[in-house]
């Protein structure tokens, strides 16, 4: 079988497990390890050309870290704000200390058990940028501390990784290769980040400027300054991880970051499905019965213990407990530099092979897992509500502050969403002289309002407390303009949630509530909602009606202009 044979059978196979896998709404990091097993000698063996295989794997290793080391700006870490570095570190620091424990406990050895503890510290910030975009709560409150914290998990990513690297080049030297001493191994990683900073201080904005003017230049020299400087850091001993960060870093602080990041992203994903495929081609799947035992305790671990950490940090912090929660669940999984931290400590002799499988089957278990857990996060948070009072202080005051400001008085009408639409809405009942109460989970959504003018409070539709909470019996309407998931996960609940809340809060007024599909409107009305809003359709309808409108207008005008021509001739 050819080279070109081989490759054409795993891409037809990844797209074959791509679709079952987002058929179960699984992202493509688990399809990914699922072709590597698949492909692997222990099943279809269709791997043969291994150092093929295994340059498109080192490749795309060194794009992924590529693109952590352009997030790296030295403003956005300067930006992250006190709560996320004590989450992301207490996270960090509990997760590798717990699993340390649990790994010896599992008779693993301390080397290995440390090195699958760190790796159980990562989480994977692709995965949960991707759910968190989907459900819209990115820019929710426990979203933003996420993002926060991810931010700090990837800043640990890289200490990891360079001490990994350290610690192989000392081996490195402790075996004698004269040219490979640590001495001057340490001396050229210093002239690289050395010539970094020079690059960003004198070359990286104008030299990105001008190649922006070509945006595929621009693609072409980002990819080509990765693999070099990759290919440089495995020259000198400090590892193509290492080489592709910092060449990530020096691009990091250009205006064009955003646009490099979202031009290599497929790329990304494609060479990684090569890592995927190299990992379960060294894989045994007969040998992995063996780990069952220790990748269900470490499974449990990070998919419960994980998330309590979290939780636990922000109550002591002040936050709630449903911020907590929301939040925790984020980290209810390891990421591809779990298997990538592990892969390399198998390359340099300090664990067995029997880790990285193991690791293997902990990130199978747990991104499955917990794309689900976030994805259905609110209806987990309704059953697990009654246990979690133990991580809420009596005065949660973070997300306190948020409310201390509501204007007293009396609200006609209670509107959740203060997205575009909302914003809209509100402005103009606010002109008809009706006093309207904005409520929203995104802190800079009410920042907004409240700098129009227009009162608003921070707080979650679908959070019975916080309902309960809100002047409902003297409001006349609630009108709800949350957005309709985009990817196909409906908030049919969160809204037939809030209708339930209200009318048990004392609400007897009428309920409005958006929707974008006709089936969607149906169901609205069979749910209890008294007005049923349609932004496009209602825009249509009034498009049409100024367009008839100027229409008519136009065709009064004509007659006249057309009997004056015919007088004129």
């Amino acid at each position: 079988m050819s080279v070109f044979t081989e490759v054409s059978l795993l891409l037809v196979l990844a797209a074959a497990v791509g679709l079952a896998g987002t058929l179960l709404r699984q992202p493509l990091i688990v399809s990914f390890i699922a072709v590597g097993l698949v492909a692997g000698p222990s099943a279809l063996d269709v791997v043969h050309s291994g150092e093929q295989i295994k340059l498109l794997s080192e490749l795309g290793i060194a794009v992924l870290l590529f693109l952590v080391g352009i997030k790296l700006d030295v403003k956005l870490v300067r930006s992250l704000g006190l709560v996320s570095v004590m989450t992301g570190l207490g996270q960090v620091l509990f997760t590798a200390f717990f699993g340390y424990l649990i790994g010896l406990a599992l008779g693993l050895g301390h080397v290995t058990s440390l090195y699958v503890a760190v790796a159980l510290t990562f989480s994977s910030t692709i995965i949960i940028v991707k759910l968190l975009s989907d459900k819209r709560e990115i820019d929710a409150l426990h979203g933003q501390i996420a993002l926060g914290f991810l931010i700090v998990q990837d800043l640990f990513v890289v200490f990891a990784m360079i001490v990994l690297s350290a610690i192989g080049i000392g081996a490195a030297g402790e075996g004698g290769h004269g040219d490979g001493s640590i001495v001057t191994i340490m001396g050229a990683g210093l002239a690289m980040v050395a010539a970094v900073a020079l690059f960003v201080r004198y070359l990286a904005n104008p030299l990105t400027a001008w190649l922006a003017r070509v945006p595929e230049l621009l693609v072409i020299f980002a990819l080509a300054l990765a693999a070099m400087f990759a290919a440089i850091g495995d020259q000198i001993g400090l590892g193509k991880e290492v080489g592709g960060l910092l060449a990530g870093v020096a691009l990091a602080s250009t205006a064009y970051r955003e646009t490099i990041a979202a031009r290599l992203g497929p790329l990304r994903d494609f060479l990684l499905l090569f890592f995927f495929i190299a990992l379960g081609a060294t894989l045994d799947l007969s040998q992995l019965g063996s780990h069952v035992t220790g990748a269900v305790v470490f499974s449990l671990f990070v998919l419960i213990g994980n998330p309590l950490i979290v939780l636990a940090i922000m109550g002591a912090l002040g936050y709630r407990k449903r911020t907590g929660f929301l939040a925790g669940l984020t980290v209810a999984q390891i990421s591809e530099f779990s298997l990538i931290f592990i892969a390399m400590g198998v390359t340099l002799g300090h664990v067995p092979d029997e880790a990285l499988g193991l690791v293997t089957m902990v990130g199978l278990v747990t991104i499955a897992a917990s794309t689900y857990m976030i994805t259905y996060s609110h209806q987990l948070y309704a059953l697990c509500e009654p246990w979690l009072g133990l991580f809420e202080r009596r005065n949660a005051h973070r997300e306190a502050g948020e409310t201390a400001a509501l204007p007293k008085g009396r609200f006609q009408i209670i509107l959740f969403g203060l997205g575009r639409f909302g914003t809209a809405i509100g402005m103009r009942l606010q002109r008809r002289g009706i006093r309207v109460l904005g409520i929203d989970f995104n802190p800079q959504a009410v920042q907004r309002w409240k700098e129009l003018g227009l009162a608003a409070e921070f707080g979650d539709a679908t959070d019975p407390e916080f309902v309960a909470e809100l002047p409902l019996r003297e409001a006349v309407w609630i009108v709800s303009t949350v957005p309709i998931h985009p990817a196909g996960i409906s908030h049919e609940d969160a809204r037939r949630t809030l209708i339930q809340l209200t009318r048990a809060a004392g609400f007897t007024g009428r309920i409005a509530a958006a929707s974008h599909t006709a089936h969607d409107t149906g169901v609205l009305s069979g749910s209890g909602v008294n007005l049923v809003l349609e932004p496009f359709q209602d825009a249509a309808d009034r498009a049409a009606e100024l367009l008839c409108g100027a229409e008519a207008e136009e065709r009064t005008e004509i007659p006249e202009i057309a009997s004056e021509g015919r007088a004129t001739a």
